[in-house]
């Protein structure tokens, strides 16, 4: 079931990364259709890098100080059009959701180790919590919980307790508020509770 619902959350980062690309590409379409000189550029800039690329292999890193100044100027030409039409350099860069992962649902860290984003990890949780019905705690809580629903009859026969359900219930209450109001503290034990299902 988890695997299921991680496939089904990275189908819909593929979706949305796709989206974001195929954005970016219709606002490049339409900006260099206004101005046509940032097209001009950008096939020059990647002219370079394939230049630079085999400058590399050929010639080593020494060799591409020439090169490197002509990209630099391209870049600033590219800035100034930008600023003198009042577009953001970020206006030709896909809009993600998620600047961290690109939309694709995890991060590379400086040892090329993958992990998962935090944004991912927030889907998955927000899909547990919703599972739960943990999401209606304004109106299932402590405060809400009302004991006259079990019964003030002691049977020892009947419930296994020489106690009645209503002071069970509330002694369990009881235990519940305190492991809350201890949660951070690492000696507080876990609370079971076991049972079948729609026991009170």
């Amino acid at each position: 079931m988890a695997n299921e619902i991680l496939n089904s959350l990275l189908k819909e980062y593929e979706q949305k990364k796709l989206k974001a690309e195929l954005d970016l590409e219709k606002r490049k379409d339409d900006l260099y259709n206004r101005i046509p000189r940032l097209k001009q550029i950008e096939n020059e800039l990647n002219t370079f890098a394939i230049s630079k690329a085999k400058e590399i292999l050929r010639n080593g890193p020494q060799s591409l100080k020439d090169l490197e100044y002509k990209i630099a100027i391209l870049k600033k030409e590219k800035e100034d059009i930008l600023k003198e039409n009042n577009i953001s350099t970020d206006y030709l860069k896909p809009f993600y959701e998620c600047n961290l992962c690109n939309d694709t649902g995890y991060i590379m860290d400086d040892n090329f180790k993958t992990t998962m984003c935090s944004c991912l990890k927030q889907k998955l949780l927000n899909f547990s919590f919703n599972k739960s019905n943990m999401f209606n705690l304004e109106k299932e809580n402590f405060s809400t919980f009302n004991d006259s629903l079990f019964s003030d009859e002691v049977d020892v026969a009947k419930y296994r307790f020489n106690i009645s359900p209503r002071k069970n219930i509330n002694n369990i209450k009881e235990q519940c508020i305190k492991f809350v109001e201890n949660f951070d503290d690492t000696s507080t034990k876990n609370l079971l509770f076991s049972g079948n299902t729609g026991l009170r």
